[in-house]
């Protein structure tokens, strides 16, 4: 029974957290948002985004609003602490596209942009960092050694395709252009006015990309928030099924276990069915008993494994606070397959036994 058991609670286990694994990945991305494009410059050799051209971008059917991005990494200090920290570049519109909000003060004005003010929002776990409890709104941060003032503070968003939303800084992008020493767009976000505007949305940037950059489409990227999904799905899909069919491979050899055992019980009860069949019982009865056995022993390891399985699923959900998936087939699936484990490796034995002449076996010693 120990191979059905670790078997089916190996099989519950692994694909509960692969299937809350995947939803996981679903509503990060989904908050990130469905409507959203992300256009990637790859290579600058055949042209490059400017200003002028994410204006354009806004201008296009079915475009609700774009924000260009420059990012990279800098040092920031407020007295004696520093921290590295990522910086991205951007305009007012990266609040809304986003679906930001701000605990404390305001976040960037196209006035800032415009005249290239040193100023800063800062993420929740980096004003926690730098700050601890103080309200840092109207104090200065140093960023590579320039004081920026800091305008906003924003609520934390956590952690979204293993990147920390709360550690970073938001500058004007005309700021960070000099900052991180870049006079290049290098990506820009892009927000349909609705899902269903989204893959006509794309086709419309990627024909004014292939404008920008002369028909090389290997310089540049435009990616679907969809198409993310799709692909992050998949994968955890094809990992959830790897793993589990490896653990399945338990419930095999615990069917092989209970094979050798119900061999070994055939031996052991020769004298019994020589017995039974002798005051009249017949093969089908002597074929029945051992076949019930084998499938009782099964079964039992099978509901102890399906116990066993959704505690450690809700262990794990505990100790990582994530959300257990549960359903009805996560359980029903192994447990029937421990049974027909159980009927297919038990026909074996069942067999023999049922075939014992009653002479032979009286005889046995």
């Amino acid at each position: 029974m120990l191979g059905i058991i670790i078997g089916v609670a190996s099989v519950i286990t692994l694909v509960s957290i692969g299937q809350s694994s995947t939803q996981s990945v679903t509503n990060e991305i989904n908050n990130l948002g469905t409507n959203l494009l992300t256009v990637n410059v790859l290579d600058t050799d055949n042209g490059e985004l400017k200003d002028t051209d994410v204006e354009a971008f806004k201008k296009l059917n079915g475009v609700k609003d774009a924000a260009p991005l420059v990012s990279g990494r800098v040092m920031a200090k407020n007295g004696q602490t520093t921290t590295q920290v990522s910086v991205t570049g951007t305009t007012s519109s990266y609040l809304t596209i986003k679906d930001l909000s701000l605990t404390n003060g305001r976040f960037l004005a196209d006035i800032d942009n415009e005249y290239r003010q040193k100023v800063a929002v800062l993420g929740s776990e980096t004003a926690q960092t730098l700050f601890g409890v103080d309200n840092p709104i109207d104090k200065t941060v140093q960023l590579n050694g320039t004081s920026y003032k800091i305008i906003g503070v924003l609520a934390s968003k956590g952690t979204s395709i293993g990147q920390s939303g709360d550690n970073i800084i938001i500058t004007p992008l005309s700021t960070a252009e000099r900052l991180l020493q870049t006079l290049t767009i290098q990506s820009v976000v892009v927000q349909a006015k609705s899902e269903e505007q989204l893959n006509f949305v794309e086709f419309a940037l990627e024909r004014s990309l292939n404008s920008i950059f002369h028909n090389n489409t290997d310089s540049f990227s435009v990616t679907n928030q969809q198409d993310l999904m799709e692909t992050m799905s998949s994968v955890s899909k094809t990992m959830t099924m790897l793993l589990a069919g490896i653990a399945s491979i338990s419930l095999l050899v615990g069917g092989i276990g209970i094979m050798n055992i119900m061999f070994v019980s055939v031996s052991e009860r020769t004298k019994e069915i020589g017995i039974r069949k002798a005051i009249g019982a017949k093969r089908k009865d002597i074929l029945t008993q051992f076949l019930i056995e084998s499938i009782v022993l099964s079964g039992l390891g099978g509901l102890i494994g399906v116990g066993l399985g959704f505690s450690t699923v809700k262990i794990y959900s505990m100790i990582t606070s994530s959300t257990p998936s549960y359903s009805l087939s996560i359980a029903a699936i192994p447990f029937l397959f421990s049974l027909v484990v159980g009927i297919v490796f038990g026909v074996f034995p069942a067999n023999k036994a049922s075939k014992l002449h009653p002479i032979h076996a009286l005889r046995y010693e």
